[in-house]
Formats: structure tokens, C-alpha cells, sequence
């Protein structure tokens, strides 16, 4: 009689490799299809075909409209952040300034009381006492032990105890991102990208499904190849052809506009938050069998 195999096998106490293997248990991979990927002629910020598109030196495309008004409304956060920041400082320091000016009038007053006998009479707004000896809106009579014990505990339902929560505002950056790659971005680093177009008879396309080609190779421009684009003069190439020829001749095969090595940006493809971006076309899940029921549990594997 054949042995018994661990997959064969259903009246022990676990699950076994096979039974899990079964459930979905463990690191779940699929390929990301076409419709999570963002095509490569999408602005990053409206997801939508492009209108006279521009790229910042990261290779990241946005519409023109969209990318100027996302820079004008960073601008506008900043701004609003520096003025709160400097009305902080400014009430920190006046609130500095009458600290110091209450305790230089408690030493004199005390100094005074010294040699005079006199009573003192303090100022503060903070720390009012009538002449009675009670301590704000309370009605009994506090010994300097009572004093000290409500100055300190936290104790949120007498008026007189309630802790101060001060919000400090941190000084704000001064300086724009970009909303795709998260680095310091200038509108004088954008540069105008222009694609080729295919106007040939059988490409006939309306202004929502375009194709654009290389102007050299004359190759359909897709999602799976890498390309390039001059930041000299805007022209969109291939990858192969940008490192054949304008890598090598230092000019540009459309305009005859010179470039040199650093104007050959890499343009990003792919997608932002769910999408799949670059070569990173893999998505992962990882799935652990929950106890009891043995139907599993999701947690999110980090992103790959």
C-alpha cells in the first residue's frame, strides 16, 4: 500500500504546505494588465491626455496648466505658513518681553517689602488674586500647598487648572516640489516637451487618441519602451536612438538645436498612487490564515 502524502493527508491537527498552498496563503503575485498602467502621454496630475506638456528634469510630464497651478498654490501654502510662523515669534517675543518685565517688578516689589515693609501688588493677567486672599473664580480660601498643587495638576474641569496645549508652528520650506517625485522643483527647470506625431494616412487619430512616433526610427512610441527627451529643444526620441546618434553627434536630428549629454532627460512611465510605475509591473499580496475559520487575512506586502 502507497504511503500516505502530506497533500493526501486531511485529519491532522494543521494545515499542511499543500492545504495552504490552496487557501492562497503566503505572497500572492500577479502582473499588472494595461488599465493599471498609466500611459506614458498622461499628465501625472489629471491623468488625462496631456495639453501642451512639460517636463521637469526628473523625466515627470504634467499638462502646463496643471503643473503652473500646482506650483501657484504651493506658493500660496508657503506664504501662508511664513505669516504664521512670523505672528508666533511675534507673540513668542512679546510674551517674552512682558515675562521679563513682570519678574524685574516682583523683585522690586519684594525688594521693596525688604525695606519698607510694604505689601506687594502684583500685575500679572495670568495669576490674578483679589484682595481676599482667593484664587480666581473659586470661592474658598487657598493655603500657598493648594496654590502650588493647582498650578500643577491637570485637571481639565476647574477653570483655574486646565492645561495649555500651545501649537507650535515649524518653520516652513521655502522651496517647491514636485508633486510626482518629491524634489525641489523650479518653474525655470520645466522645460516644454513636443512629441511627433503620426500623420500618416492609415494613423488617422482624433485629439483624443493620438500616436506619436520617433522622428527617427520612425517606431510607435508605447508604454514599453524608454524614452528620451531633449531639455534643449523639447524633442521626444527613443532610447536607442538618443544613445545611436545624439549621444554621439551632440545635435539634435530635428531642429539641428546642439545639445550635450546632460540635456538627454529620461522620461518617467507608468503611473502614480495605484498604478504601476517603471519597470516595477509586479504587484504583491500577502495572505496569512486567520484562526478558526481558516479563511485567510489580508496585509499589504510593502511595494516592490
Amino acid at each position: 500500500m502507497p504511503q500516505r502524502h502530506s497533500k493526501n493527508n486531511n485529519d491532522l491537527a494543521f494545515f499542511t504546505y499543500d492545504e495552504k498552498r490552496k487557501l492562497g496563503y503566503g505572497t500572492q503575485k500577479e502582473r499588472l494588465g494595461k488599465d493599471s498602467i498609466k500611459p506614458f502621454d498622461a499628465c501625472s496630475l489629471c491623468l488625462k491626455p496631456f495639453i501642451n506638456p512639460m517636463s521637469c528634469l526628473k523625466g515627470h510630464l504634467f499638462c502646463k496648466e496643471c503643473i503652473l497651478s500646482c506650483l501657484l498654490s504651493q506658493k500660496k501654502d508657503i506664504q501662508r505658513k511664513l505669516a504664521a510662523h512670523a505672528a508666533q515669534q511675534k507673540q513668542e517675543k512679546e510674551e517674552e518681553e512682558e515675562r521679563l518685565m513682570l519678574e524685574k517688578a516682583k523683585e522690586l516689589d519684594a525688594f521693596d517689602q525688604q525695606n519698607h515693609g510694604a505689601v506687594p501688588q502684583y500685575s500679572d493677567r495670568n495669576y490674578n488674586r483679589d484682595k481676599n486672599g482667593f484664587h480666581g473664580a473659586n470661592s474658598v480660601k487657598v493655603t500657598s500647598y493648594e496654590e502650588e498643587a493647582l498650578r500643577t495638576m491637570k485637571a481639565f474641569w476647574l477653570p483655574s487648572a486646565t492645561p495649555e496645549a500651545s501649537v507650535k508652528v515649524e518653520a516652513p520650506s521655502t522651496s517647491t516640489v514636485c508633486p510626482e517625485g518629491n524634489e525641489k522643483l523650479k518653474l525655470k527647470t520645466l522645460f516644454p516637451v513636443q512629441f511627433t506625431e503620426d500623420t500618416s494616412e492609415h494613423k488617422k487619430s482624433n485629439a483624443l487618441d493620438r500616436t506619436y512616433i520617433c522622428p527617427s526610427c520612425k517606431v510607435t512610441l508605447t508604454n514599453t519602451m524608454s524614452l528620451v527627451a531633449l531639455s534643449s529643444c523639447g524633442h521626444v526620441f527613443c532610447k536607442k536612438c538618443a544613445d545611436r546618434f545624439m549621444a554621439v553627434d551632440k545635435v539634435c536630428l530635428v531642429c539641428n538645436k546642439a545639445c550635450k549629454e546632460r540635456n538627454l532627460v529620461n522620461l518617467e512611465k507608468g503611473g502614480t498612487g495605484f498604478a504601476g510605475h517603471g519597470d516595477h509591473l509586479e504587484a504583491r499580496d500577502f495572505k496569512h490564515l486567520g484562526s478558526g475559520s481558516g479563511l485567510g487575512l489580508v496585509r499589504p506586502a510593502m511595494k516592490t
